[in-house]
């Protein structure tokens, strides 16, 4: 991949983020990157994710506790938590233009963006736990 603007502490950074497939933390960023021998401060890890966000490389997300997580797909989705074990999925489903019409038309908004997050316990942790919540 050859992007403009990425350094190659970005480039590292954003490979992370585009290989991973459970939406990593900076935290998690920081220990892969240990894990494959590759020493990267801190403050260039989050000033990489800072640059990669803001240029649209990658998408930041606000989803459960104090940690935001990363995530290369940037085209619009949404996503759901495990309430039981952290997991985080990819919600593909569209949605339904008529909703966002009347979210429209009650609050006077020109929605330009929407991100929704569902919550639920994953078949993992159901089948795990003997649960069929």
């Amino acid at each position: 991949m050859t992007r403009k603007g990425l350094t190659a502490p970005r480039k590292l950074v954003f490979d992370i983020v585009n290989n991973s497939h459970d939406h990593p933390t900076a935290a998690d960023i920081i220990d892969r990157l240990k894990a494959e021998g590759r020493s990267v401060a801190y403050a260039t890890v989050y000033n990489s994710l800072r640059y990669l966000t803001e240029e649209g490389y990658i998408r930041e997300l606000k989803l459960e506790g104090d940690a935001s997580r990363y995530d290369s797909r940037t085209e619009d989705h949404h996503h759901i938590v495990c309430t039981s074990c952290g997991r985080v999925d990819e919600v593909m489903t569209g949605t339904p233009s008529d909703w966002l019409e009347r979210i429209a038309a009650e609050t006077g908004y020109a929605i330009t963006e929407e991100q929704l997050l569902f919550k639920g316990v994953c078949s993992a942790c159901r089948t795990s736990k003997g649960s069929n919540k």
